[in-house]
């Protein structure tokens, strides 16, 4: 544990910001995997709701800085992808 005060709240911080990154990572994979599980049953109004949803909390990641830009494109296009009906999405 450091003793300068100021990295002792630092370290407090990093640990908040560390979970709200893990929150926004968990939502995501979440996300998809309701996507994959709409996709094969047919479902395509609940499809088109899950990929609106998926692909809003991934811009709002990429905004927060919880996830790398590239990171973000790449989470949509799979999502695009697996929406389209095309298998080689994951």
């Amino acid at each position: 544990m450091a003793n300068i005060h100021s990295q002792k709240k630092r370290i407090l911080r990093a640990e908040r910001e560390r979970l709200e990154n893990r929150r926004y990572t968990s939502t995501i994979k979440t996300y998809f995997r309701r996507l994959e599980t709409a996709v094969g049953g047919g479902d395509d109004e609940a499809a088109d709701t899950e990929h609106r949803q998926l692909v809003r909390t991934i811009d709002k990641a990429v905004k927060r800085g919880a996830l790398h830009r590239n990171t973000g494109a790449r989470k949509k296009s799979r999502a695009a992808r697996l929406r389209a009906g095309r298998p080689d999405a994951s």
